[in-house]
């Protein structure tokens, strides 16, 4: 059963959100999301409806799962070309219950993951142009201006990022691509916010208007860094007819329905629409398949959420950075 709010942590939680005029009296607590990352529940008080966002239960990697950074971000992009809900409230640890949490507006829409919903089954095309569009937009938002001048250390963030990854598993099945990761390790194309998690799973498209993004959801491991990251995880997220699938291109096996743009034709489309030369897109690729490899193989040594006890998971992940970075099976 995914975690819930219990009745007294739940009255403390209504009452923060009466006081702050979002909410009036008693509320219900919905689960919504995969919950594999921050909780993420559906608020409501049959008139009223908000999205509340806390941590899942320690432990965790060190850095992760920092909710007030990312409502910090959320906030920072409201002004800007980039779909997000609206951010209303934050709470530090021991406001509300032993944890940060944060509040936002209902972004309500389409999911698309392992089936393009009917709503949108004309838009296909239109659906995959706008997730590399708005990804484009995303690493051309003026990040100091935006107020996250300190968000992140852009200089050297590349080897760095790979370096602290490493560190948090010892296991001998990641350490050849990890040695060639180092090996090959390119200087940063740029700096930009970076969402670190973009695939279609993460989005919400509208129904009304078929291929229009609703919001961009998911921010937790957002940071200031080399925007080909982004792109290397993105592309490395839609699944491909010719190999087997990933758990995380199984997400978003909708993408091999007629129609969706191919890896190849996102990938120019963001060449073209920001002007990168995209010559190392191969070790991003793989960097970002690695890195999944490592965080799978993580959580599965953590024991607490069943999904990552699958031990085909982590090899799915170190083929495909195999394939991408052209080494041997």
């Amino acid at each position: 059963m995914p975690w819930d709010w219990t009745p007294e942590p739940r009255a403390r939680l209504a009452s923060y959100l009466q006081d702050r005029g979002l909410t009036d009296g008693e509320i219900t607590t919905t689960p919504i999301g995969d919950g594999h990352s921050n909780l993420t529940h559906l608020v409501a008080d049959g008139k009223h409806v908000v999205v509340v966002r806390r941590p899942p239960p320690p432990p965790f990697p060190p850095g992760a799962h920092d909710v007030l950074r990312e409502a910090r971000v959320i906030g920072a992009l409201s002004s800007t070309r980039v779909p997000v809900a609206q951010l209303l409230a934050t709470a530090q640890a021991g406001e509300v219950v032993d944890v940060p949490l944060y509040v936002m507006t209902f972004a309500a829409g389409q999911i698309v993951t392992t089936e393009t919903p009917p709503a949108l089954a004309s838009a296909h095309r239109r659906i995959g142009e706008a997730l590399v569009d708005t990804l484009a937009d995303l690493h051309t938002v003026d990040w100091r201006s935006a107020g996250l001048e300190d968000f992140g250390r852009p200089e050297g963030f590349n080897d760095r990022h790979r370096r602290r990854i490493a560190q948090l598993v010892t296991d001998s099945r990641l350490a050849e691509i990890d040695d060639w990761l180092a090996a090959h390790v390119p200087a940063e194309s740029g700096a930009s916010i970076i969402h670190n998690d973009y695939r279609i799973g993460n989005l919400v498209l509208s129904a009304e208007h078929p291929g229009e993004l609703v919001a961009v959801l998911d921010w937790e491991l957002a940071t200031i860094g080399d925007p080909l990251l982004d792109l290397g995880y993105f592309l490395a997220s839609v699944p491909d007819e010719d190999g087997p699938l990933t758990p995380t291109q199984e997400f978003g096996r909708a993408m091999l329905e007629p129609g969706y743009p191919t890896r190849k034709e996102l990938a120019d489309r963001y060449a073209v629409r920001t002007g990168t030369t995209l010559d190392n897109l191969n070790w991003y690729m793989t960097f970002a398949l690695w890195k999944l490899a490592v965080l799978y193989e993580y959580s599965r040594r953590q024991g607490k959420d069943p999904y990552y006890a699958d031990p085909a998971h982590v090899p799915s992940f170190l083929e495909a950075a195999s394939r991408a970075a052209g080494l041997e099976l």
